[in-house]
């Protein structure tokens, strides 16, 4: 060995010995990416900010409970029939039996299924909510939000006040087959007679607003609203290029692109949304 390999051989081991390790444990939840723009940025800021990006004003996935708190006046939130859960009436199962899935998703989210039903203020005036949360097997209408949908809207039909519907959805739930597909209908002729007493629906579409949903209640709004760059559609864009054999436009699809072309009424942000509905629902209410 000679002199030099000898010397590099003791370097090194003086390295290692007198190296200090330091172990630095990073809390989970504690940093966020936007994935629009990729602003690095704590989580807490990112939930102050109605959990829209500072930067790029990105609306980043929310949940119903979220939706509640931003929306609703404090102390005044009542849920109903907030203990309704479905069965799995065709005995489905695709990778795991239907009954399981809905057991893990109960287990996950707290919730007893993809909707959330209540009534509550919105700067003081009285409203019927139901607010979809993507997290409960992607917002999909099942049996059980179709009923809930229909008794909140039947309850604020009693009670003459405005229903709100926050939309967040794929579609309807195959795991129930044609018993989801009924409840587009169930849900339209509720509005019907809401309406025919004279008064207000809105509906506010969020990313995802898809599929079933949006061929029925989620378009049926007196007043429609939707989120920046929100998804919203019917069939997927592939299915659509495949059938017309020809490309759509790259916003193709997006709450921009809807209101642009007639098919929305207002685009407003989570920040502004609570401020902006209290002023449409004076003008009804007043009116």
């Amino acid at each position: 060995m000679s002199l030099s390999e000898w010397l590099n051989i003791k370097r090194n081991t003086s390295l290692k010995t007198n190296k200090k390790t330091i172990d630095l444990k990073v809390p989970e939840g504690l940093w966020i990416k936007c994935s629009k723009c990729n602003l690095l940025m704590y989580y807490k800021t990112l939930e102050k900010n109605f959990k829209i990006c500072p930067k790029c004003e990105y609306h980043f996935p929310t949940t119903s409970k979220d939706r509640i708190e931003a929306l609703i006046d404090n102390n005044t939130w009542q849920p109903i029939n907030k203990y309704l859960i479905s069965t799995d009436p065709l005995g489905f199962s695709d990778r795991k039996l239907y009954s399981k899935r809905l057991l893990d998703m109960k287990i996950q989210t707290g919730l007893c299924d993809a909707v959330q039903t209540g009534l509550g203020n919105v700067v003081n005036i009285p409203i019927a909510l139901g607010i979809m949360d993507f997290r409960f097997m992607g917002g999909s209408m099942g049996s059980v939000v179709g009923e809930k949908l229909t008794r909140l809207i039947e309850k604020a039909t009693i009670e003459k006040i405005p229903v709100i519907i926050i939309c967040a959805s794929g579609g309807a739930r195959m795991q129930e087959g044609m018993l989801s597909l009924m409840q587009m209908a169930k849900i339209s002729s509720a509005l019907q007679k809401h309406k025919q007493e004279r008064l207000p629906y809105f509906t506010i579409l969020t990313s995802p607003t898809t599929g079933g949903v949006t061929a029925s209640f989620a378009m049926l709004g007196d007043l429609i609203i939707a989120e920046p760059n929100a998804l919203i559609a019917f069939a997927g864009r592939r299915v659509i290029e495949q059938t017309i054999k020809e490309d759509l436009p790259d916003n193709f699809q997006t709450s921009e692109y809807l209101f642009k072309h007639g098919f929305i009424d207002l685009i407003i942000s989570r920040i502004e949304l609570k401020n902006r509905v209290s002023q449409i629902l004076s003008f009804y209410c007043n009116r």
